[in-house]
């Protein structure tokens, strides 16, 4: 039966986009949210829409690049070791798939989620009054060490031979003319022209106007405390704010939604990867392109109101601490590659939890338990560049209609 009131949980830029394109079908929608929209992970990343980032993180060789960082003092990657049988069973899982046919198997997956979202976009800023500081000026790969630069070809070639990703090398002494920002005597970059970003917040804060206005109704402070099923469907969904009658629901939780098992039936192996950024304003000699510095796992991102550094990954569970540690890595990292890494004033000091998936690619599928409840998480660091094309096809998948990509990569029943 199709679905004529479908309420969406969780208000980051997935449960946000999945409620523009369940609403672009006719059908009535509320979203809710136990903070205010965007204002989680979803608000303080680099604002990437990156078709570049098709390969996940588990891929051949990663171990053995990984382990010396975990006893590196000041490492981009950080795991604090506990007690806790979830992460040492999705860090198996993840080991597991460190090899090339898994790591491929993935990439078709994710590459179907980013090329979609990067063409609704353009879409969307070309039909929507969505004001989020939109620009396609690619992204470039910077490396500082001749070894690192000449390694990451066999990336590169891969991305464009099975991908179609292309990408201009540019050699150290032609970086001066495209990136005047970056300091001499660099080994080089690669720049995925077909890459572009945007301002998140403003995004988030803009696409919530139009929701109101398209007539989604918005519960914020409103947080999910259970279902009331009949038979294996739903038809309350209870919150801190009281019941409200549902045909069906999506779950688009992020990182909580490993916490939420309970109520959805849906157990995913989703651990919170911590990030960090840095908002400030634009230094003086700010960057036309944005930069990854990908030895490093230290991203920069020049807006038009403003300016980021951000990254590095940090397995903690779900703490809250705000680690000034980390912080002062971004900025010294960035000073690296930088004449100007940061200026004055500091807008926001930020943390967010990433939910990050053994695989690299999200769940977004219905409920083993529960026939008409769809989850909608574990983008990992791409929601933001995911985000419209999950969107969709959870509405599709939701009102019964031809989905615009198979969902079986996403599926929950391949844990």
């Amino acid at each position: 039966m199709t679905p004529r009131h479908v309420v969406v949980i969780g208000a980051g830029v997935i449960g946000t986009a999945c409620a523009h394109y369940l609403r672009q079908t006719g059908v009535s929608v509320t979203l809710l949210d136990r903070d205010t929209v965007g204002n989680a992970c979803s608000r303080g990343n680099c604002g990437y829409v990156c078709p570049s980032h098709v390969l996940p993180l588990a891929g051949p060789g990663v171990l053995a690049k990984t382990i010396p960082l975990l006893f590196r003092r000041n490492s981009p990657l950080l795991v604090r070791w506990r007690l806790d049988p979830a992460l040492w069973s999705w860090m198996w899982r993840f080991a597991q798939r460190c090899n090339r046919r898994d790591m491929l198997s993935s990439a078709h997956g994710i590459a179907a989620l980013l090329n979609s979202s990067r063409s609704l976009y353009d879409q969307l800023f070309a039909t929507e009054k969505l004001s989020a500081e939109w620009e396609r000026r690619g992204l470039l790969f910077v490396f500082r060490t001749p070894s690192e630069f000449d390694h990451y070809a066999h990336a590169d070639e891969l991305l464009r031979t099975q991908f179609a990703m292309p990408a201009r090398r540019y050699e150290s002494k032609d970086l001066a003319d495209l990136e005047p920002a970056l300091v001499p005597g660099l080994a080089g970059a690669y720049h995925y022209e077909l890459d572009a970003h945007l301002r998140p917040d403003r995004l988030l804060s803009s696409w919530r106007d139009l929701l109101i206005a398209r007539g989604v109704q918005i519960r914020e402070q409103c947080e999910l405390t259970g279902f009331d099923l009949e038979g294996r469907r739903i038809r309350t969904v209870r919150t801190s704010q009281g019941n409200i009658p549902a045909d069906a629901a999506i779950v688009a939780t992020g990182a909580w939604t490993p916490l939420l098992s309970k109520h959805t039936r849906c157990p995913v192996p989703i651990q919170p990867g911590k990030g960090y950024s840095i908002t400030m304003a634009r230094p003086k000699r700010c960057p036309r392109i944005p930069l990854i510095f990908e030895e490093d796992r230290v991203a920069v991102t020049p807006m038009q109101s403003g300016y980021r550094i951000g990254s590095t990954m940090e397995f903690a569970g779900y703490d809250t601490s705000l680690d000034p540690r980390r912080l002062d890595l971004l900025r010294r990292t960035a000073g690296r590659y930088l004449h100007e890494p940061e200026a004055e004033p500091v807008e926001e000091r930020w943390y967010g939890w990433r939910p990050m998936t053994p695989d690299g690619k999200p769940v977004i599928g219905f409920s083993p338990g529960i026939d008409n409840v769809l989850v909608a998480a574990g983008h990992g660091m791409l929601g933001l560049s995911m985000a419209p094309a999950t969107g969709k096809l959870a509405a599709e998948m939701l009102m019964g209609e031809p989905p615009h990509l198979s969902p079986a990569p996403y599926s929950a029943a391949r844990f």
